[in-house]
């Protein structure tokens, strides 16, 4: 088994599996107060754009994996679009369900997708592709399972393109971030898993440059609010 990184730590493929579902277990309950708390409300702005990039029209369907409680998923269905929400975190299943039982969610790895060749007209996936034991595996499967001619849109935190921004940037998610998760979240130590996992994902071209080598085509991407976000997009050739 290769091996990868939770966080600052190199472990092995299934155990960062193990340990990554166990952190979106045990936040589930208070997940969505902390994306708001954490983004300043910018992750509702990052996720819109998503739904925009990924350009479908009414009656076409989406798989939008690692959708967690669903607010990835939402805008979606309220455009007509057909949606298949779907986590490997049934503690976040089971929260979203509460949220919006219409939306269907579906218990999926992304690394061992359930859905047929060529199901989807596109794939989208908002901060979730970080947590992946594989990165390159997953985005093999995404590919595997989109029409010809499909898109892929993978939002994802990345690395702030100004270098003095940067350096606060990194001093407020090691900083602050343990601080605010441990009054609002239910597991504040998991917190700082994600903060370590934002700072050791790599940069936009770099992120490309594995988008493009797993077969995708035409991998472009834009940065959001100066970089911190990064919009990744390309097409399933035909």
């Amino acid at each position: 088994m290769s091996g990868t990184h939770f966080g600052y730590e190199t472990v092995d493929e299934t155990q960062k599996a193990a340990r990554v579902r166990g952190v979106f277990d045990s936040v589930a309950s208070k997940y969505d107060v902390m994306n708001d708390l954490m983004s300043l409300g910018l992750h509702r702005a990052w996720k819109a754009y998503t739904v925009a990039v990924a350009n479908l029209r009414p009656g076409q369907t989406v798989l939008d994996i690692a959708a967690g409680t669903g607010t990835s998923s939402e805008p979606f269905a309220d455009h007509g679009v057909n949606v298949v929400p779907a986590d490997f975190s049934l503690g976040m299943l089971r929260v979203g369900n509460r949220r919006r039982s219409d939306l269907g969610f579906t218990a999926a790895d992304a690394m061992q997708l359930p859905f047929a060749d060529d199901s989807f007209d596109a794939v989208t996936m908002s901060f979730g592709l970080r947590n992946v034991a594989s990165v390159e595996q997953a985005l093999g499967e995404f590919l595997r399972v989109t029409k010809p001619g499909g898109r892929l849109v993978v939002c994802e935190f990345s690395q702030p393109v100004n270098g003095a921004f940067r350096k606060v940037y990194s001093e407020y998610l090691m900083r602050s971030l343990p601080p605010i998760a441990r009054k609002v979240s239910s597991n504040p130590e998991s917190y700082v898993y994600l903060a370590e996992s934002i700072q050791a994902w790599p940069a936009q071209r770099a992120l490309a440059e594995v988008v493009a080598g797993v077969g995708w085509s035409d991998v472009q991407w834009r940065n959001l609010s100066g970089g911190i976000v990064a919009l990744h997009r390309a097409v399933k050739a035909g």
